[in-house]
């Protein structure tokens, strides 16, 4: 014992004697007011961030030698403690004793120091470094940039200057992370000219904005494309000045405010991580007074596209147009971070708004288990959308990941024209800690599939180290033969624009861009400002703050008389949870009797339905020929049957 405790005398004295504690409190010193000196070059930097790292290893070492010591230390007075001793001798070793105890206690408590000083410095090293990294990365990107942009601009000047009997005109454009500007023959710059900063990962292309001559003539060349521009080409002009619905009926334009309840979200949260989001049981607490219908309805807010849509005569004018619309239908998401009530099966809503919107919209939930809805809109301005969406939801511990599911249709009965696309994926970030935020991600294909006319949408996703507005959206509309017509721009909560394309060429730099030269950007679509004292009502809308209002003559299954979901709407969040907890026991046990009755013999018709005996009552199973899936389609007698005031048929589920 005595032999070891001289080796390890002998090691912190070695360890003490490399003068490392001394030094490392010495480089982390300093005086405030003087500015730290920058490393010359790079090697000098990791050389820097090496030194630290050993540092840091060697104050761990002493930590470590600082416990065993201690521990040893106590050991061996307990052993002399156990000794027969003279008195005398027992009251100094007493004494020893109680110094000894609180040498351990300050030792502990300096280890204690010395191992959150150790987690905090590694933690901040590997911020540090990230951020030394970035600005390197950045600073070569920069320089990338810039001998870029000197061979488009060389480029551009040299095109521009061949090209006969054209005016002098500013132009601006964007680009993955730059921007770029022309100049005119024997021209300055224009004072009025405007760049737009570019975005990490964006879109492969790049626009250049022109004036539009009817006179002028593009070169046309091998690799280019050109598009012949004519001044009928008015259908898409104002679009977005479309006027709310004319014919408005009076609604209500207010909800109770929403009440101020506080509650711990990790104690529900901690053991839900990597579950099927709808089958974690959530108090209301965590919700809005809308269903999950209701949400998917508030889809046909910006109706007024689809309405304007149906008298182009260009099928790539009405691409444009129902990609607004398809990127419109985000736009109450960005505040909205409350989760919607998960309807139960059966479940209904109807929007009979044929005076003021003029359509109608139905929506049944056909599956509980994955949630999934069927949706089926027809206008009396002559389209029709339908779509079946199936929730893929998933929380990771700091984010929820939901995936919607499910082709969209839409069509046109004048012309024939029949799109389809699908939604991209919502992420809700900031779960545990810090406020919480939504963004929308990946791309959208847009198809018509009767004159194979295409439009590729891009969500871009938000950097903490990007420089770009977030929430951005990009896209190009293209025909059947793959020749671009219109660039879209524009971000999901704010508006989408699109540019006209009239002359396109591959870029110069090298890399596989095509630059677009189109004329001055039309606005196809500008979000709805929202309601007075919105963030007091759950950041509603003007159309959402009345889907939930009573109605007369709906079904008994329709989301409004869902007792559960009015009581949180009326601010009573207690009686709500007790009402929906009942609600849910209700629901199981239909499925235990269901599954019961399947299970005692199903033929014929039965068969048909799904594994726990349920079947739709308005839509029904059918194959889509488009997508090749089996999907929900309305079959009818749901107007009827609420023209005749008879609901016999429909299940009691409240």
């Amino acid at each position: 014992m005595k032999g070891r405790g001289c080796w390890e005398t002998a090691s912190v004295r070695s360890f003490c004697s490399s003068g490392c504690l001394n030094k490392f409190k010495k480089d982390d010193s300093g005086d405030d007011d003087e500015e730290p000196a920058a490393p010359a070059d790079n090697s000098e930097l990791h050389h820097t961030l090496k030194t630290l790292s050993l540092k840091l290893n060697d104050l761990s070492t002493c930590n470590d030698l600082i416990a065993k010591h201690g521990a040893a230390l106590q050991r061996s007075l307990n052993e002399l403690d156990s000794l027969k001793i003279p008195s005398e001798c027992g009251e100094k070793l007493k004494v020893v004793n109680e110094r000894a105890t609180l040498f351990r206690i300050t030792s502990n408590a300096m280890i204690n120091a010395c191992r959150d000083f150790l987690e905090l410095a590694e933690t901040h090293s590997r911020k540090w470094q990230r951020a030394l990294n970035y600005e390197q990365e950045q600073r070569v990107h920069l320089e990338e940039t810039i001998e870029q942009l000197a061979k488009q601009h060389n480029s551009l000047e040299r095109a521009f200057c061949n090209t006969p009997g054209r005016p002098a005109s500013s132009s601006k454009s964007f680009s993955e992370g730059s921007f770029l500007t022309s100049k005119g023959e024997n021209s300055e710059e224009d004072e009025d000219t405007e760049y737009f900063d570019a975005m990490e990962d964006s879109t492969s292309f790049i626009t250049v904005i022109t004036e539009a001559t009817e006179d002028r003539k593009p070169e046309s060349g091998p690799g280019t494309t050109t598009v012949d521009w004519t001044s009928a080409d008015n259908v898409l002009d104002g679009a977005s000045l479309m006027p709310k619905d004319s014919c408005k009926v009076k609604r209500r334009v207010r909800i109770p405010d929403k009440p101020n309840y506080s509650l711990n979200l990790w104690s529900i949260m901690k053991n839900c991580i990597g579950r099927e989001l709808s089958r974690i049981p959530m108090p209301v607490n965590f919700n809005e007074p809308l269903s999950m219908l209701q949400r998917l309805t508030e889809d046909l807010e910006y109706h007024h596209l689809l309405d304007k849509a149906v008298n182009c005569t260009s099928s790539v004018e009405q691409m444009c147009l129902v990609a607004a619309f398809s990127v419109s239908s985000y736009s109450t998401t960005v505040h909205r971070i409350a989760k919607p009530f998960n309807p139960m099966l059966g479940e209904t809503f109807e929007l009979d708004r044929m005076e003021d919107m003029g359509l109608r919209s139905l929506c049944e939930q056909v599956s509980h288990h994955p949630p999934s809805a069927a949706h089926h809109v027809f206008s009396k301005h002559g389209w029709s959308l339908w779509q079946e969406i199936t929730i893929a939801s998933k929380f990771r511990g700091k984010y929820i990941s939901i995936m919607p599911l499910g082709a969209i249709h839409l069509e046109f009965q004048a012309s024939g024209n029949h799109y389809v696309w699908r939604k991209s994926t919502s992420t809700v970030h900031n779960i545990i800690v810090g406020k919480l935020w939504i963004d929308q991600s990946g791309d959208i294909e847009i198809v018509n599939h009767k004159t194979k006319d295409r439009c590729q949408l891009k969500f871009v996703p938000y950097s903490y180290f990007s420089k770009e507005a977030a929430r951005k959206v990009t896209g190009v509309v293209s025909d059947s033969q793959g020749k671009a017509h219109y660039v879209l721009s524009g971000s999901w909560d704010e508006q989408m624009e699109c540019s006209k394309i009239v002359h396109s060429s591959p870029s110069s730099d090298g890399k596989q861009k095509t630059v677009y030269q189109t004329l001055p950007a039309k606005v196809l679509w500008r979000k709805y400002p929202l309601p007075e004292n919105a963030e007091n009502m759950y950041y509603f809308s003007e159309l959402a703050l009345t889907l939930n209002e009573q109605e007369e003559g709906v079904a008994p299954t329709d989301s409004r008389l869902r007792p559960d979901q009015r009581l949180m709407e009326r601010g009573r969040w207690d009686e709500a949870n007790t009402e929906k907890q009942r609600l849910e026991e209700k629901q199981r046990l239909s499925r235990r009797r269901r599954l019961e009755s399947c299970t005692a013999g199903c033929g014929g018709e039965e068969a048909e339905k799904e594994s726990d005996g349920y079947a739709p009552l308005w839509f029904e199973k059918r194959l889509d020929p488009l997508t090749g899936e089996m999907a929900c389609i309305y079959k009818g007698g749901y107007w009827e049957a609420k023209e005749k005031k008879d609901w016999h048929m429909c299940p009691n589920i409240f």
